[in-house]
């Protein structure tokens, strides 16, 4: 089995209007909940093989807090500018490229994109994924390029608000 698990980065504020929205930072809300989250899947035995974010900033501040609690190094971390800028195809065609080793992967992007993306999947509407929500979804096949449209089951989704 393969998993998935789609992360929408935390909660970014908007103190500089001058700054462009690629570089946008977390706010103190959304760093508080990055370490509640990535302690919570701690606590699940959540361990990524490989982690690919988006290369805007506050994307990667959410993957470093969860790499700093859930030991990971960011100089392992992928970024592909195609989880900023792409649809559900260019997410599609980050998972379907991954090793065939690798049996789980995590991505750190953005709303609208994630929530689509894991509706896609599942084959199912899901709505808006939470800042910080993280949705884990189970592939039964032994092979990333099977992760197609309808092809994976939602295992769990939780945000900083949830109580699972």
């Amino acid at each position: 089995m393969k998993t998935i698990y789609l992360v929408r980065h935390a909660n970014a504020g908007w103190t500089n209007s001058n700054l462009p929205d690629f570089e946008r930072t977390l706010s103190g809300k959304g760093r508080r909940d990055a370490a509640e989250m990535a302690t919570r899947l701690l606590g699940k035995g959540v361990r990524p093989e490989i982690v690919i974010s988006s290369p805007a900033v506050r994307a990667l501040e959410t993957a470093e807090i969860f790499g700093e609690i859930m030991g990971f190094d960011m100089d392992s971390v992928r970024m592909e500018y195609a989880i900023y800028s792409g649809d559900v195809d260019a997410l599609h065609g980050i998972v379907a490229q991954l090793p065939q080793e690798c049996q789980s992967a995590m991505l750190f992007g953005h709303n609208p994109n994630v929530s689509l993306f894991g509706s896609w999947l599942t084959g199912k509407p899901f709505g808006q994924m939470e800042t910080c929500g993280v949705l884990r979804l189970d592939l039964s096949a032994n092979d990333w390029e099977d992760a197609d449209e309808g092809s994976v089951e939602m295992a769990w989704y939780l945000w900083p608000k949830s109580h699972q």
